[in-house]
């Protein structure tokens, strides 16, 4: 055998291996809560009636209320929804609760006076559950809860302590790296979610174990904490706030309960000019997260996939339909995203 042919064996071989190893890589990322075919939905929709058929006709009308519409995580958690229950042959109908709880207990009512056969309930205001789920309870409608807990509901969503752990752990390191034996000398900033109860908050309670883990014994009083009111906008304005008694050099390091809050406190640092004093990380990947991992903003972020809750939702919602008996809490599948990485989860962007 030639040497050139023997070169070209080796060549061929390397790029069969190389191409396996990546492809895989990918094919993984992209098949994480991946969704059913068409065919397995519609047999599930089959079944479950079976059981329970439709309150309105021929098809089940299921209703979904948003936390709030035009936030971005919650656009992909509504078309993920869409696409699901457009694939299986349910009809949606889908109510904006505005960050509220009283609009989302209105739109609960709307839901039961129009006979709706389940709901998917995405509402933040831990004191309108009980009197949400009531309503549904009376009304004999089955419910799944996202990412904030109600009585009584099947919870979907986040891993809240895994999730938070990650990515601390993940800022921690980073902040080595940057600053080294100052690290340890920085402030870590958190935005929180008070009003939403105490499963979000394990998610900031995971982000400082994580962190601890790597920078060990760091103080609680090198820990400033602000109230987010979840939201991009407010977020920039209490980090600003914050920035003002925070001496210049002094390495920052922060996240917030999910990407909005992130975002706000890049934007705070971009308004003080501070960007270079800072790491961030945030939580939940959505498309503003993966804008800001791409764009250097962050150095990274803890993946919800909320592009792919409905994928996990609308299964789960048809087994319980069915009489299935489905596990209290759904979680998300968590991967940390970066720079890295982002192209092997989200491969079309």
């Amino acid at each position: 055998m030639s040497r050139r042919l023997k070169t070209l064996i080796v060549a061929f071989v390397l790029g069969v291996f190389l191409f396996t190893m990546v492809g895989s890589e990918f094919m993984a990322g992209a098949e994480i809560m991946g969704m059913l075919s068409k065919q397995e939905l519609q047999k599930m929709v089959s079944e479950a009636m079976k059981v329970r058929p439709p309150r309105n006709g021929k098809s089940y009308v299921f209703g979904f209320a948003n936390l709030q519409r035009d936030i971005p995580f919650c656009i992909d958690v509504e078309n993920s929804i869409k696409k699901n229950c457009e694939a299986a042959g349910i009809d949606l109908i889908v109510a904006d609760n505005r960050l509220d709880g009283a609009t989302a207990l209105a739109n609960a009512d709307n839901f039961v006076t129009r006979n709706v056969d389940f709901v998917i309930e995405f509402q933040t205001d831990v004191n309108f559950g009980p009197m949400i789920m009531e309503r549904f309870n009376k009304a004999k409608i089955p419910v799944i809860a996202i990412d904030i807990p109600m009585p009584g509901a099947v919870f979907f969503g986040v891993n809240n302590h895994l999730d938070g752990y990650l990515a601390g752990k993940a800022l921690a390191e980073a902040a080595l790296k940057k600053w080294g034996d100052k690290a340890p000398k920085g402030v870590l900033v958190l935005g929180e979610l008070p009003q939403s109860g105490e499963i979000p908050a394990r998610r900031i309670q995971g982000v400082v174990d994580g962190f601890r883990e790597i920078l060990k014994g760091f103080p609680e009083k090198q820990i400033i904490r602000f109230d987010s009111k979840n939201t991009l906008d407010y977020s920039r304005q209490q980090m600003v706030d914050i920035l003002a008694r925070i001496p210049q050099g002094t390495p920052i390091m922060g996240t917030g309960i999910n990407d909005e809050v992130a975002m706000g406190i890049v934007a705070a640092l971009d308004f003080a000019r501070r960007k270079s004093d800072a790491l961030i990380v945030a939580l939940g990947a959505d498309p503003l997260g993966r804008e800001g991992i791409r764009n250097g903003s962050l150095i990274g972020a803890t993946a919800h996939f909320p592009d792919r809750y409905g994928n996990k939702v609308i299964p789960t919602a048809l087994k319980m339909l069915a009489g299935e008996k489905v596990p209290r809490e759904v979680f998300v599948d968590h991967v940390f995203i970066t720079r890295d990485n982002v192209k092997v989860y989200y491969p079309g962007e």
